[in-house]
């Protein structure tokens, strides 16, 4: 059985694998090794692990991963992939990244893929159908646009999303609102528009914290799934571990 630990900007998420099924999974806030101990007590099978981390990682979670041997995977940009990384500086590549678009590859094969990750930055990455990674965008996600808005002026409010707005604000507070989601919104819808003139058989993932928000407000046609780094991150492992 396989263990995936990802550790994002602002939670972590852990998984058991066994083989390609998820047969449970838990997202959390900072990691601790009594965090490990426990969950291997209630899943002694594990014996393979994967970690990836936009995070320094504390140093005694390293050491206990490390009791898997070579059967441990620290996501790095040496690290073998089922894919060719076609991005021109791997070395500043978000492990996240390159972890979704596995885990796009894995749930439809042989496609050309857009995978967006709408969390605290959204990220936009394609891979072609012969398994190029051919880079993406990366802006500012839902929360970051609102707080930047605070932070960086002397009179805007903080504000967040809500279910309902107007398409053009006619207060401050609604402006602020029309203008990060509509925004978003457009960017998404744009870049998809875009690409499928290259790719008109492109097909759409979408992850991360706000995808249940941006799901049925986008026009494009989209896959919605929430576990899809996990999944790519497994297959990593076990592409590392059967080579």
């Amino acid at each position: 059985m396989n263990l995936v630990i990802d550790i994002g900007n602002s939670r972590v998420k852990t998984a058991i694998f066994s083989e390609e099924q998820m047969v449970f999974s838990t997202t959390h806030g900072p990691m601790e090794r009594a965090d490990l101990e426990h969950l291997l007590r209630d899943f002694p099978e594990v014996d393979q692990a994967i970690l990836s981390s936009v995070l320094p990682v504390p140093s005694d979670i390293i050491h206990f991963l490390q009791r898997f041997g070579n059967h441990f995977v620290e996501l790095t940009p040496l690290t073998r992939l089922p894919i060719q990384n076609c991005y021109k500086t791997p070395e500043t590549l978000g492990q996240d990244r390159i972890a979704a678009v596995v885990g796009a590859m894995t749930l439809l094969p042989e496609q050309d893929l857009l995978v967006l990750d709408a969390g605290t930055a959204l990220t936009l990455d394609l891979l072609t159908r012969d398994g190029r990674f051919m880079g993406g965008n990366i802006s500012p996600g839902m929360r970051s646009r609102f707080r930047a808005l605070h932070q960086f002026t002397g009179k805007l409010p903080l504000i967040s999303e809500a279910e309902v707005w107007h398409e053009i604000g006619r207060s401050t507070e609604e402006a602020i609102r029309a203008g990060v989601l509509n925004g978003m919104i457009l960017e998404m819808d744009g870049t998809i528009d875009a690409l499928r003139k290259e790719f008109p058989h492109l097909k759409v993932l979408l992850t991360g914290g706000d995808a249940a928000f941006f799901e049925r407000r986008l026009k494009n046609s989209i896959f919605v799934h929430s576990e899809i780094t996990l999944i790519g991150l497994n297959r990593i492992l076990r592409y590392n571990v059967e080579k």
